[in-house]
């Protein structure tokens, strides 16, 4: 496709991308192993997928306390380590970029992984949704709130993490903000009532993000870190928009503009139409372009023409593909050449084994 923005070269920190077109972060739950560590088979499905311009792998636990669902790997351990070496290495030798999401489930998670104790989160607050245990699916319930010292800890085992991440061979790492997880249940009222200097105003219900971005930065350096923001996330997992919450997301916003050498801000459109939720912003890459001066990255059902036009228009400057890089293992390919995208099958997201996960043919067979 001739012309295409999505197929031009791009920099983000300190790497020359050939492309625009990024795998967007998936849990795939196939680290099926005592240790939660990625496998061969999940160096495969990334490996399939290196010409993306850049990879984000799904969130990787950075704590046994930050487990929320089975078979999710980390990258907190000696064994997890080793186990992601052989994606880095696999994508690395198919001339791929790849950094690795680090994930805190917060209170979206439960006792059975955590030797029976409440999960944590910034308050005692139940977000009262469902969280996928080795016997199936599970209420949540009410977790407890974390101590200065616990969000302390956190920040050391966010830093740990990345130092780890870069030991796996990983290029840099993806700060998971988003999708009602833990620096998310931090940013919003509806999860967050602490009257410490981790709670109420925009500064201190972001002070714990900026504090763990500080950390990660001096351990791995800025160049080497992005971060996923979703302000419109809303009816999902406990989490509602208030006034405040728009407003707290463009201050986080405005103040990453401060970290120059940032490698970039992933934001996510609404996942779920927000005409009717007041206080939403319906259109977050054309809201927060606005704001932001750094690489923008924007995420969520884009299709070869809207995420070329969302460059082309200057309110992105790559575009995160999520399930049709499930799919599609040569996306990019597919995009240059015009050619139709394979449909996923959503029965085989979290199953275990290759089906549904490295078995999705390419053109070339």
């Amino acid at each position: 496709m001739k012309g295409n923005a999505l197929l031009k070269p791009i920099k983000l920190g300190r790497y020359e991308l050939p492309n625009r077109i990024f795998m967007a972060p998936m849990t795939r739950s196939r680290a099926d192993n005592p240790d939660n560590a990625a496998t061969p088979l999940i160096a495969e499905y990334y490996a399939q997928r290196a010409s993306a311009g850049l990879i984000i792998t799904e969130g990787s636990q950075v704590s046994p306390e930050a487990v929320g669902y089975i078979n999710t790997p980390g990258i907190y351990s000696r064994a997890q380590i080793e186990g992601w070496k052989l994606t880095t290495e696999a994508v690395h030798n198919k001339n791929g970029r790849i950094f690795c999401q680090l994930w805190h489930v917060g209170r979206m998670s439960h006792p059975d992984f955590h030797g029976g104790k409440p999960p944590v989160a910034p308050s005692a607050i139940n977000p009262n949704d469902h969280t996928f245990t080795a016997e199936g699916f599970k209420k949540t319930i009410t977790p407890r709130a974390l101590t200065i010292n616990e969000i302390h800890d956190t920040t050391l085992a966010f830093s740990r993490a990345a130092e780890n991440a870069i030991a796996a061979g990983f290029d840099g790492v993806e700060i998971h903000c988003a999708n009602g997880y833990l620096f998310h249940q931090f940013f919003t009222n509806c999860s967050n009532t602490r009257t410490d200097e981790y709670g109420g105003s925009p500064e201190n219900k972001t002070r714990f993000f900026f504090e763990t971005l500080a950390a990660i930065g001096s351990a791995i350096g800025f160049e080497r870190i992005g971060v996923r923001l979703n302000p419109s996330f809303h009816g999902f997992f406990g989490i509602t928009i208030d006034k405040e919450t728009i407003p707290t997301f463009e201050y986080i916003t405005q103040k990453l503009n401060s970290y120059s050498n940032l490698a970039y801000a992933h934001f996510t459109e609404p996942f779920s139409p927000v005409d009717n939720v007041p206080h939403a912003v319906k259109e977050i890459a054309k809201h927060f372009s606005a704001i932001f001066k750094g690489p923008m990255i924007i995420n969520s059902r884009f299709r070869s023409e809207s995420g070329n036009s969302v460059i082309a228009e200057g309110y992105a400057d790559a575009v995160a593909f999520g399930k049709p890089f499930i799919s599609n293992p040569d996306l990019v390919e597919r995009i240059a050449s015009g050619v139709e995208w394979a449909r996923w099958d959503e029965e085989t997201f979290y199953t275990l084994g290759p089906r549904g996960y490295t078995d999705y043919p390419r053109l070339s067979g």
